[in-house]
């Protein structure tokens, strides 16, 4: 198989579909790869590190999706990139398509095969593709919010931490899967006071295991959820529904009463935002204010840190494009329920459930429009 890799378009978006060493790898496998020019110059590789392995290299992101079987990207294509995605071609990266009407009727109409990072499931329940950025943006939010809260930033002027004889910040988690435990687990290490906000038990159990009495972990009700936000110094959106828009948990009345200069992050803006104030901001704009609380909400989270998050990515992704590769899509996925799940549109048909009630679309059941 003949496998693209254009360079990334989003703002300040650094990172890349593939490094070398996975360039490497499929060619080992006896694939073609493709990779356009400076693809990896914001991870520090050349394009003489990507020939070295055998891949040839494209001057434009036109010759690259014209000649490709299937495209390896990170984040999900711009307008455009996807005028040039063609009928049959294979699109791999992300997504996140719910609350995003315009990408999905244009791969709905380009008839390409697209299967998303953020929907590949895996046997034990979890999304193993979304983890490692979700892992990197969890970590991040805090971060960013520690800088949020800063004057300059319109921020209240607090030190996350405190020191002796002041009171640390007070921050709100919503959330306790893979984002809500790694920003958990930076909060706690830069002495922060944290509380941690989940509907189901067994996770609240699972962070109360591992953080013991440095993370107070409280069911999330309506009266708990409000409570909390509005005492809170910095609140953390890290609640995730794959597949679906994020739903709506902190209102505008909500963000109305927060304190003065609190700062709230969200990392579920990918989704649409847990936020009903949230809007996508991006890397060179990353905040804007709210009844002067300061949102911090930028789509591509993990792109500020490219280095750690491509190879996170990559060591994720790498069996899954083989896979592809040497099966081709329709075997591969026939073979692998785990990423049939992360196929959500095939040649003009919504082949994920949570997209098509997103958007009021027919979803075809993948199985069926592959012809299992």
């Amino acid at each position: 198989m003949l496998i693209g890799v254009p360079k990334e378009i989003k703002n300040h978006e650094y990172r890349v579909g593939m490094v070398p060493a996975s360039v490497r790898e499929l060619i080992a496998h006896g694939h073609q790869v493709i990779v356009e020019h400076n693809a990896g110059i914001g991870i520090g590789f050349t394009d003489d590190d990507y020939t070295s392995v055998g891949a040839s290299i494209r001057q434009t992101p036109e010759e690259i999706f014209a000649e490709a079987e299937m495209i390896v990207k990170v984040k999900e294509p711009l307008a455009e990139e996807r005028k040039h995605i063609r009928d049959g071609q294979i699109l791999f990266t992300y997504l996140h398509l719910a609350p995003d009407v315009p990408q999905t009727q244009d791969l709905l109409n380009s008839g390409a095969v697209c299967i998303a990072y953020e929907t590949v499931t895996s046997a034990a329940g979890g999304l193993p593709l979304l983890a490692p950025m979700s892992e990197v943006a969890g970590r991040m939010s805090i971060q960013a919010g520690a800088q949020c809260l800063e004057k300059s930033r319109a921020g209240r002027g607090m030190l996350l931490g405190g020191v002796p004889g002041v009171s640390p910040a007070k921050v709100a988690i919503i959330g306790g899967g893979v984002v809500g435990s790694n920003a958990a687990q930076i909060a706690v290490g830069m002495g922060a006071q944290v509380v941690l906000l989940d509907r189901n038990i067994d996770v609240l159990r699972r962070i109360n295991v591992q953080f013991g009495a440095a993370v107070e972990t409280v069911f999330s009700s309506k009266d708990a959820l409000e409570r909390h936000v509005l005492e809170s110094d910095l609140v953390i959106g890290g609640v995730l529904i794959p597949g679906a828009a994020a739903p709506k948990l902190v209102t505008k009345e909500m963000v109305h009463q927060m304190k003065p200069g609190a700062a709230v992050v969200d990392v579920a803006i990918d989704q649409g935002g847990c936020f009903e104030t949230s809007k996508a901001t991006t890397h060179a704009e990353p905040t804007y204010i709210v009844d002067d609380v300061v949102h911090y909400c930028v789509a591509n989270m993990p792109g500020a840190v490219p280095h750690t998050s491509t190879f996170a990515l990559n060591n994720a992704t790498l069996p899954y494009i083989i896979a592809l590769a040497n099966k081709g899509y329709k075997k591969a996925l026939a073979d692998d329920v785990h990423l049939l799940n992360g196929l959500n549109v095939y040649r003009g048909q919504v082949t994920h459930r949570s997209v098509a009630e997103s958007q009021n679309l027919t979803y075809v059941d993948p199985k069926v429009a592959l012809g299992l």
